[in-house]
């Protein structure tokens, strides 16, 4: 850290160099603080993409750094100067008082003069460098939002010691679109990312317009800070969690339906018709303000992709995020992956688990490879207490099922004849989250032993007649 305090002055005087970031971000990844550095890095935005990318010498970003160190000396020499200069100013201002002006005691504040080289913390408030310090947050990221913000997750360690994202994406979105963006953090395990209805606020990202971006961490152990409330940003968070959550849905069952049909669905009306048309286990708002501007995405981008026999639903589905994307955070249908080494069911979207449950199996009697859910079905057989429980989701119309059981002791055991059992509560959110032709893959390894459930369950609403008395189910159970 030979170094930091010259970059220090530097970066408070100079904001937008980045190149100074870098280097400042560099002496802090030297010294082991992973925090610091990380905020550096952010500030520094592509300039850190082109060094660390790509194999520049290193006595190229060497040789910047001697420049920047140059003249933060020549500048620290010429601010020393003036502020030796004005004392002695003042002091002699003093000494020339007529004593007829003061007929006590003339009591003086002289300001304090930092000690060269001291620059833990920026002097003027509002500065970047807050976020790294231990200096209060800048006044323009504490203050309410007036509009409201817009969210995303990302992959998020607590202390900022790794994050999986882009980062400098989201900051150049937000200085595109501008407003005010918050991010939240979903725990990482392994290659997974954790969706959670308590997933914390960990950056506020502000656009202060001319194409620059501020950044707060909320984080006191990253930024070393003592950060804003956050208290009505987690409340707003909730409410874009839940919408998240029925648009993932929603948009997986249309997805599912133009596979099937080679079209999109009409209606949302077309996706919640009784068993079998059951795409949908119901409905709530979120669905239906949302069906009419998904339909006219999804058309949009099978347009693009070269019309309808350009794309199926799945390659419209398997893309990243992009501009036509909207709000939409997930952009990859759900899926269902049963791990049978360690009895676990999860619901995916890429590289998200959104829940994970503890299932039931039957060793090697529960097959492995890739199905699809062919039926799904309220009250198989007519009952909500038999031994298939209240649900049951069909594989590939095979005798193989997701369902309930009236054996509650067999979840995390091998002892169905090949179905997957699960708990009544896991088995009746698995329904409604998952459409028709949801894939599900079975095989051994690959989810971590895990769970993922929230405390307030996903329900839909306005249900339609799923029930099958017409068919005696004999599933592998």
């Amino acid at each position: 850290m030979k170094n930091s305090a010259y970059l220090k002055k530097y970066v408070e005087n100079h904001p937008n160099n980045k190149m100074a970031w870098y280097l400042l971000g560099k002496e802090y990844e030297q010294s082991g603080q992973e925090g610091k550095a990380h905020y550096c890095y952010i500030q520094a935005g592509s300039v850190y993409e082109a060094f660390e990318a790509s194999k520049i010498p290193d006595d190229l970003w060497m040789g910047y750094e001697a420049g920047i160190l140059q003249e933060s000396r020549r500048q620290e020499q010429r601010s020393r100067l003036v502020r030796k200069t004005g004392f002695i100013l003042l002091l002699l201002l003093f000494l020339w008082l007529p004593s007829a002006q003061a007929p006590g005691k003339i009591a003086a504040t002289v300001p304090e003069i930092p000690a060269p080289g001291h620059a833990d913390s920026f002097s003027e408030e509002g500065k970047p460098d807050q976020l790294i310090t231990e200096a209060e947050p800048s006044p323009a990221l504490a203050e309410p939002v007036k509009d409201s913000p817009k969210f995303t997750a990302i992959g998020y360690v607590p202390g900022g010691r790794g994050v999986t994202g882009d980062i400098g994406g989201l900051l150049q979105g937000s200085a595109t679109d501008g407003g005010y963006q918050v991010v939240l953090g979903m725990g990482k395990q392994g290659k997974w990312l954790n969706w959670s209805h308590k997933m914390p606020v960990v950056y506020g990202i502000q656009s202060l317009g001319h194409g620059q971006t501020s950044v707060q961490s909320y984080d006191p152990a990253a930024c070393l800070c003592k950060p804003p409330e956050s208290r009505h940003l987690k409340a707003e968070a909730g409410e874009w969690i839940k919408r998240q959550e029925s648009l993932a849905v929603l948009s997986s069952a249309m997805l599912r339906y133009k596979e099937k049909n080679g079209k999109w669905p009409v209606s949302l009306d077309e996706l919640t018709q009784p068993f079998p048309d059951n795409w949908l286990a119901g409905t709530n708002d979120h669905m239906k303000e949302a069906f009419g501007p998904l339909k006219r995405e999804f058309a949009q981008r099978e347009q693009q992709a070269g019309g309808s026999e350009g794309g199926s639903g799945e390659s419209l589905g398997t893309r990243g995020k992009n501009a036509n994307d909207g709000d939409r955070f997930f952009t990859q249908p759900l899926e269902v992956i049963v791990d049978t080494s360690n009895y676990r069911l999860a619901v995916v979207s890429g590289s998200v688990i959104l829940r994970s449950y503890r299932v039931g199996l039957g060793g090697g009697r529960t097959p492995e490879g890739t199905f699809h859910i062919t039926d799904k079905v309220i009250n198989p057989n007519g009952k909500s207490d038999g031994e298939f429980g209240s649900r049951g989701m069909q594989l590939s119309d095979t005798n193989y099922a997701i369902h309930g059981t009236n054996e509650p002791d067999s979840i995390g055991a091998d002892e169905s004849l090949g179905c997957v059992r699960m708990g009544k509560k896991d088995v009746e959110e698995l329904f409604d989250l998952l459409p028709v032709g949801t894939k599900v893959t079975i095989g051994k390894g690959g989810l971590p032993d895990q769970d993922l459930t929230p405390a307030e369950r996903f329900t839909l609403g306005d249900r339609q007649d799923q029930s099958n008395p017409h068919r005696t189910y004999r599933w592998l159970h």
